[in-house]
């Protein structure tokens, strides 16, 4: 009887892990489809805040002068759980943000106007899984 309780304890405890763990290469899987008409694929991004022990997630990528670039966000409860997205220049000056007046947006779109690396950031704001995706995406 002893073994069947153990037994019965490690497979919930497993079970509560599993679920818990973020599968944010799936989820940057799924937004690549949701990027808008006539935006071009470039990049995907996890988002994984392990938990809540991370308070940011940062990429960075090399902006083109002259070309429209889309970031959107997936999560596992839509639309964003909380996750904010935003993109800084190479001065670390914020461009664009998903955050506006309180409302989380899932996607953002930036006209860039000079080349150089910008920095993607995503940060957790409210979140109850602290997990996500992401896809980055061009037009000229």
């Amino acid at each position: 009887m002893k073994h069947v309780i153990i037994l019965a304890l490690s497979l919930f405890i497993v079970s509560a892990d599993a679920a818990a763990q973020c599968n944010s290469e799936n989820l940057s899987n799924q937004c690549i489809p949701k990027l808008a008409s006539g935006f071009n694929f470039l990049k995907s991004y996890k988002i994984d805040g392990t938990g809540g022990s991370k308070d940011k997630v940062e990429y960075s990528y090399v902006f083109t002068k002259g070309t429209q670039y889309m970031i959107n966000i997936c999560a596992p409860s839509q639309p964003t759980d909380g996750i904010v997205v935003t993109l800084y220049d190479s001065n670390r000056n914020k461009v664009a943000t998903s955050k506006i007046n309180g409302q989380y947006i899932a996607a953002i779109a930036y006209p860039c106007n000079a080349t150089g690396i910008y920095y993607i950031q995503y940060t957790f704001d409210g979140s109850t899984s602290y997990c996500g995706g992401s896809a980055l995406g061009f037009k000229r």
